[in-house]
C-alpha cells in the first residue's frame, strides 16, 4: 500500500514538475515577443519624430500606455515564490483568454515552505483556470487577492465556472481521476496540517475559494 502511494506521489511530482516547466516556457516565449515588440515600437516612434509627425508620436505612445496597464507577465508581490508561481499561472490563463487580475503582497518569508506553496496556490489556480473554461460567459474572468492577516496568509480568489457542483464534505468532486484530485486533497491537507481554514463554494457560472493559514512565526 506504501509502495503504491509513493509511486503515485512520485508520478504526481514529475507531472508537476513538467506542468511548471512549460509554464516558464511559456512566459520565455512571451517576453522574447514584448522584447521584439519594442524594437519595433522604438521604430515606429522614431519615424514619426524624424518626418516631423509628433502628434502620431504621441498618440501611439498614449496607446502603448494603455496597453501595457494590461501587461503583468513580471509580477512582483515581495515573495519570490509566489511570483513565480503567479506568473506562471497568469501566463496560463492568458493564452486561455480569461480575463485575469491579481493583487498580492506577501512577505518573502513565510513558515510554508515554497514547495507547500506550489501545492496550494498551484492546483487552486489551476482549478480555476480550469473551471474558466467550462463557462458559459463572453469573456470568463478569474479575480485573485492575497495579502496577510496579522501572521495568517489569507487568500481569496473568484473565478467563471460552469454549472453549479455537489459538494462532498468542505470539497466538490472533479470529473478528473487520479493526479488532479490527488493534488487537490494535498492542497486542502497542507492547509489543515498548518492549522489552517478552507472553504469553497460552487454557484452557476462562477466558483470562490478562499483560505487562511499561519504562515509567520
Amino acid at each position: 500500500m506504501r509502495k503504491k502511494t509513493f509511486l503515485r506521489f512520485a508520478e504526481y511530482q514529475t507531472s508537476e514538475s513538467q506542468k511548471h516547466l512549460d509554464e516558464v516556457r511559456s512566459i520565455h516565449k512571451e517576453m522574447r515577443a514584448y522584447k521584439h515588440d519594442f524594437h519595433h515600437h522604438l521604430q515606429v516612434l522614431r519615424e514619426h519624430i524624424e518626418t516631423g509627425e509628433y502628434d502620431r508620436a504621441i498618440h501611439y505612445i498614449d496607446d502603448l500606455d494603455a496597453r501595457l496597464l494590461h501587461v503583468d507577465t513580471l509580477l512582483k508581490t515581495g515573495n519570490i515564490a509566489l511570483d513565480a508561481i503567479l506568473s506562471g499561472k497568469m501566463a496560463k490563463a492568458r493564452e486561455r483568454s480569461i480575463d485575469i487580475t491579481v493583487k498580492a503582497n506577501v512577505p518573502d518569508t513565510l513558515t510554508l515552505s515554497d514547495v507547500e506553496l506550489s501545492i496550494i496556490v498551484g492546483n487552486l489556480l489551476d482549478n480555476a483556470i480550469e473551471a474558466c473554461g467550462k463557462s458559459t460567459a463572453r469573456q470568463p474572468f478569474l479575480r485573485l487577492y492575497i495579502s496577510m492577516k496579522g501572521k495568517m496568509l489569507y487568500f481569496s480568489m473568484i473565478n467563471s465556472a460552469g454549472s453549479k457542483q455537489t459538494k462532498t464534505g468542505k470539497l466538490f468532486g472533479t470529473e478528473k481521476n487520479g493526479l488532479h484530485g490527488f493534488g487537490l486533497r494535498r492542497a486542502a491537507n497542507i492547509i489543515s496540517e498548518h492549522g489552517g481554514w478552507y472553504q469553497y463554494n460552487s454557484e452557476d457560472g462562477a466558483f470562490t475559494s478562499e483560505f487562511l493559514v499561519p504562515a509567520i512565526d
